[in-house]
């Protein structure tokens, strides 16, 4: 393997350890969230409709995506020089 291809895959994979480490961060976050909203909504008016399910429903979603970006097999992320040769060769016979 070239060492750009090395220096490519290193990066990736710096930045994928980041995702994952920020996706725990998130998780946390997202628990402490859900559990004081849901200590004030049982404080203030527990007989009423459950409101916090909105923050916690959308900071979900914003997890589901943070775990795709962090441990989804997702798209191909590193691009070699064997994609680059491929893609001019496919835009030589196109053109």
């Amino acid at each position: 393997m070239a060492t750009s291809e090395q220096d490519a895959l290193r990066e990736y994979a710096k930045k994928r350890l980041k995702n994952q480490q920020e996706f725990k961060q998130f998780l946390f976050v997202w628990a402490f969230v859900s559990a004081l909203l849901s200590v004030i909504w049982f404080w203030a008016s527990p007989n009423s409709f459950f409101w916090p399910i909105f923050a916690i429903g959308g900071m979900g979603i914003g997890a589901y995506f943070q775990w795709i970006d962090a441990y989804g097999p997702g798209l191909k992320k590193v691009i070699t020089e064997a994609d680059i040769d491929a893609e001019v060769e496919r835009l030589k016979r196109k053109g």
